[in-house]
């Protein structure tokens, strides 16, 4: 099923968005390295300073983006970084104890599904990947154990969203990448990518 849709995806994203080679797709300069968000499917550590039995060694959240902890049945978490959700923590707990003091540690991540690199086609293990700062193309085929025997790796792409909201596919030759050592093809990632490799005709 895997192998009929990556082909039809790629026609899809070729048809509707506009290809811009890898040499032109320069890496963001001087960024600020962003906090990580919280997202469905992470789990989490809460600890309430001198306050054992508030503490959660192991909490889940929800697929709805909640959590639950004592004395605090729901709160959401997804979209809210971790010191963020520990002062809102800390807000609700100050009715049941003085002074609250929360620290909360992502002790697995998944990220929120805006920042999370997809891939998918004939990739090893297609997955998706939460991003993190400075990641290259190079990382997402290690994480995903490389091309399939079945892959046309020199006529994948990478499908992203631009700052004005329009959808750009960037050609990238991940054969040449990952068996030839081409470092043209190793382009900077960016939260949200979608990387499509299709079959090969033959």
């Amino acid at each position: 099923m895997l192998a009929l849709l990556a082909p039809l995806l790629l026609q899809a994203c070729a048809a509707s968005a506009p290809m811009t080679p890898p040499a032109a797709i320069k890496p963001a300069e001087g960024k600020v390295t962003e906090d990580y968000v919280i997202g469905a499917g992470d789990s989490l550590s809460v600890f309430v300073y001198r306050n054992p039995d508030l503490s959660e060694a192991n909490v889940a959240v929800r697929p709805d983006g909640r959590i639950s902890v004592p004395l605090i049945e729901d709160i959401t978490a997804a979209g809210k970084t971790p010191t963020q959700l520990a002062r809102e923590l800390e807000g609700r707990l100050k009715k049941y104890i003085q002074d609250p003091n929360v620290t909360i540690i992502v002790r697995s991540f998944v990220g929120a599904p805006d920042r999370q690199v997809r891939v998918i086609g004939e990739a090893v293990e297609p997955v998706s990947i939460p991003y993190r700062e400075r990641m290259t193309l190079l990382d997402v085929m290690i994480a995903t154990k490389g091309l399939t025997r079945y892959a046309a790796g020199n006529r994948a792409l990478l499908v992203r969203r631009g700052q004005d909201g329009t959808q750009v596919s960037i050609p990238v030759r991940l054969s040449d990448l990952v068996k030839d050592g081409d470092i043209s093809q190793n382009i900077e990632m960016q939260p949200g990518d979608t990387l499509i490799i299709p079959q090969s005709w033959f």
